[in-house]
């Protein structure tokens, strides 16, 4: 399977809009807020057609607490000597610019890689991203989920060590070339994306802006204080009125009711904190009142996927959800 596709876009074939090259791009990080750092960061670049120019790994120092060491195994003692991102800014620059970003879940890499420049005080030179989970679904892949080891597995590619930024960003640039030469091959228009850069940041209260994306709505500029990894799963009462159900092609609203069911690529409680952070209602159950549901399998049998069907409420996979997450409208006045 892996010989085929690789093989199967020619040279007069190829399609003479596709990017010119790509960074396949991983890091690891203390968390998912927006507070949250960068402990480590790996770059594949790869050439028009997804071979394997070079690449790079660095740790990274992020002056707190490293988080869930039992997950990326990196360990405060570990980072204490490693660089500052301010200190690796310019070399992780040079090896985006002029590339597509190309990521598992690419909003996530892309938002804390926007981050961290903005605390920089710089600006990554990225103008463009490529979601694989997209593409996987462009491409019609039979994948049992939208995990990064299951799209591996179903190029045979083997994972050494999962969770490694440079580990993670091999097998993702090993996936990625049989998945960009499919394309080629079908005529598939590749899922790419804007990438807006961070256009101010503070640590304080005040939520940073990505592009025109609104704030935490009172959760804080990280939901949670720095030093730890995120809270209690007891949430606050979300401070926002439900605004109803969500609509399609329209942005989601503060106060929505979100639900999740099912296989996600980035860790639940994650994408949970994600949503909490953008001032979202977390749902543990489905009702007539939840705005929408975020599973990756909407033909599956479980309670919550059955329930959205009987009550006909929205349901959208992670990669959409994650696209939303980027520019949630303020809930309304009074």
């Amino acid at each position: 399977m892996l010989e085929d596709l690789t093989t199967a876009a020619s040279p007069a074939s190829w399609p003479a809009a596709y990017p010119q090259g790509y960074a396949v791009v991983d890091v690891e990080t203390t968390g998912l807020a927006r507070d949250d750092r960068i402990i480590s960061a790996a770059v594949y670049r790869l050439d028009a057609r997804g071979e394997v120019e070079d690449h790079w790994y660095t740790m990274v120092n992020p002056e707190r607490d490293p988080g869930p060491v039992w997950i990326h195994g990196l360990t405060s003692d570990m980072l204490e000597g490693a660089p500052l991102f301010q200190d690796v800014a310019e070399e992780f620059a040079a090896r985006l610019d002029g590339r597509v970003l190309v990521a598992h879940n690419a909003v996530f890499d892309w938002s804390m890689i926007a981050r961290e420049y903005a605390r920089a005080e710089r600006e990554a030179p990225v103008r463009q991203r490529l979601c694989t989970i997209a593409l996987s679904k462009e491409l019609g892949l039979p994948l049992p989920n939208h995990k990064l080891e299951s799209l591996a597995a179903h190029f045979g590619v083997v994972q050494q060590r999962a969770h490694h930024a440079l580990d993670d960003a091999r097998v993702l640039a090993e996936a990625f070339r049989p998945s960009l030469r499919a394309a080629a091959r079908d005529g598939v228009r590749l899922p790419l994306l804007e990438c807006l850069p961070l256009k101010e940041w503070s640590d304080s209260a005040a939520a940073p802006r990505i592009g025109r994306q609104s704030g935490s709505g009172g959760y804080g500029s990280g939901g949670y204080p720095s030093g730890s990894w995120r809270p209690s799963r007891k949430r606050p009462a979300c401070p926002h009125p439900n605004p109803g159900r969500y609509e399609s092609d329209k942005p989601l609203k503060q106060g929505m009711r979100v639900a999740f069911s099912g296989d996600t690529s980035v860790d639940r409680e994650l994408l949970e904190d994600r949503a909490v952070e953008a001032g979202l209602h977390v749902a543990t159950s489905l009702s007539r009142l939840t705005s929408l549901l975020v599973t990756n399998d909407p033909d599956s049998s479980t309670s919550k996927v059955v329930k959205a069907r009987q009550f006909g409420t929205p349901v959208i996979d992670e990669a959409a959800f994650g696209q939303l997450l980027r520019d949630v409208e303020p809930a309304s006045e009074g």
